[in-house]
């Protein structure tokens, strides 16, 4: 008989985040009061760990570390369903915030300067999150997927609301932002997220600091501040001494608030949040509260005329493109937000901040390619910071998933060196109360 059989087809993994860690199990495994093995995977590195139940003896026996490796092995496969989704999750915030930036780079560069519509168009896209809530639904062959929305409390929903609202003054606060202030400077003031993103990350969900993410932090921050230097930062153009000190405290608002937002949510899917489709359907939730306010904005101040008169007499593009340009920014807004959404639920709240700010840098080279930006020797090297600060931390994580039951070996050789270190001091201590 195989000793390593593979998991039933249809069942389901359910990611359960708490004190510092993600269990991956099957379903019928955390919905009972005991489980014999589950698969940890650390926040910061997604790292796969074999728990044991079992006492100290039986931990270091033979047998048991048979046991172990099977063990390791069946979670592994049982995971494969984990690493596909997170491979898409990833793909969908690089596409979605590369896309993002290009298409509203477009809107501005032929005649948009709508400070409303470039808000609305940040969650307006909501509906879109409906599809990968009522997928999986498809394949519930056993139909033992809760239905969706089923799993919502009244209070996940208060939570999801206000987090949406905040959402939405966030992305208030970057279209104003943008409009008073060149892309450098605006670039220059996002990137200092991260860094807020780390200290909030420690407070909020006790991250751990190590050298691979503050190594990647300084060098990506680095990248960012170099790229920004480049340009003038001379004010734009027609915008007066109080419209820019208005936009650089509105990007810088805004910086603060996705920093915010990273490491709350993270919180709220630790404790509250235990399948990645209740995280799409509060994102859903989210971004309509966020649609909300935005509606509300244009309603009082005129954004839905002034849309339409873009749309007829301002666009130089015509009529039907500039339609297009909002359907598909919209469109690109929504992956860039379920890619982040995912990428906390699935990893740590510090890895999707480090991704966003990564590709914050990389837009550089959509620019040269798409519009033609030049690529002078700082932007290179700032390209090549970005690079290198991003590869060196993805680097680190694959190291420490490579093997991991080299990585249980360790921790178990700690454990032990830690016991030995308390016997002595418990020794040392006995030796001086008898003296």
């Amino acid at each position: 008989m195989d000793p390593n059989p593979p998991p039933p087809p249809d069942c389901n993994i359910v990611i359960n985040k708490n004190d510092g860690g993600i269990n991956i199990m099957q379903e019928e495994d955390y919905h009972s009061s005991s489980s014999a093995t589950t698969m940890s995977v650390n926040t910061e590195t997604a790292l796969i760990v074999t728990e044991s139940t079992t006492d100290e003896h039986k931990a270091t026996s033979p047998g048991n570390s048979c046991h172990t490796d099977n063990n390791i092995n069946s979670s592994t496969r049982r995971d494969l369903r984990y690493w596909i989704l997170l491979v898409i999750t990833y793909a969908a915030l690089v596409v979605g915030s590369v896309s993002s930036s290009l298409l509203s780079r477009f809107y501005f560069i032929h005649g948009g300067s709508s400070r409303w519509v470039s808000t609305f168009v940040q969650s307006a896209g909501f509906p879109v999150l409906l599809v990968p809530i009522y997928l999986p639904m498809l394949f519930n062959k056993n139909h033992n997927k809760p239905w969706p929305f089923s799993s919502f409390t009244l209070k996940l929903l208060l939570i999801s609301i206000a987090i949406g609202l905040m959402l939405g003054v966030n992305n208030l606060l970057f279209s104003w932002g943008v409009s008073y202030l060149p892309v450098s400077t605006a670039s220059l003031l996002l990137s200092t997220q991260l860094a807020f993103n780390l200290i909030l990350s420690v407070i909020i969900v006790k991250q751990k600091v190590t050298f691979k993410n503050l190594n990647c932090v300084v060098l990506l921050t680095l990248s960012s501040v170099l790229l920004a230097l480049t340009h003038s930062h001379d004010r734009p153009e027609g915008v007066s001494q109080k419209q820019y000190f208005l936009g650089f405290f509105s990007i810088l608002g805004a910086g603060l608030l996705f920093a915010l937002y990273l490491p709350l949510v993270d919180m709220i899917y630790s404790r509250n949040v235990k399948s990645y489709e209740l995280v799409m359907e509060m994102q859903f939730v989210m971004e309509l509260a966020a649609t909300v306010l935005a509606t509300v904005g244009m309603l009082a101040d005129g954004g839905f005329g002034e849309m339409k008169k873009e749309s007829l007499s301002v666009f130089n593009l015509g009529t039907t493109s500039y339609w297009l340009t909002i359907g598909f920014t919209i469109f690109c807004w929504q992956f860039t937000f379920m890619g982040t959404a995912g990428l906390v639920f699935l990893t740590t709240s510090l890895n999707s901040g480090i991704c966003m700010t990564a590709i914050l840098s990389m837009n550089v080279v959509g620019g040269v390619l798409a519009y033609g930006d030049s690529f002078g020797g700082a932007k290179a090297i700032s390209t090549v910071l970005c690079v290198w600060g991003f590869s060196s931390y993805l680097y680190g994580e694959y190291i420490k998933m490579k093997d991991p039951k080299k990585e249980l070996l360790l921790e178990e050789e700690n454990g032990e060196e830690n016991r030995i270190e308390m016997k002595t001091m418990n020794h040392n201590q006995d030796s001086r109360i008898v003296a």
